[in-house]
């Protein structure tokens, strides 16, 4: 079994593998609905960089890819037409923690 060192060791050898950098360009068609949860993954994801206790391929990332994933995100609900819808729902959300 690998140690939490071992795991980031290994997540950090994987992103700065050589062509990791490189920009590559997907078409993609994807429903609204995949939108929304694509967008949720990554917030969510997001989120637990922070979380001692899990180790996530979140926490080896730099902070500009993190701000790159945060505007891809940001991209996908602006062309799906749903940034109001997940505003909508973040506060649904939210509300229902409480």
């Amino acid at each position: 079994m690998l140690t939490t060192n071992e795991v980031a060791q290994v997540f950090d050898t994987i992103l700065s593998s050589p062509g990791m950098n490189e920009a590559v360009r997907i078409d993609l068609r994807i429903s609204r609905k995949n939108v929304l949860l694509l967008n949720h993954i990554i917030e969510r994801g997001l989120s637990l960089k922070g979380d001692e206790g899990s180790l996530n391929l979140f926490a080896a990332a730099s902070g500009d890819t993190l701000e790159e994933l945060k505007t891809l995100a940001s991209d996908c609900l602006q062309k799906a037409g749903l940034v109001e819808l997940s505003e909508k729902l973040a506060q649904l959300s939210s509300a229902g923690k409480k």
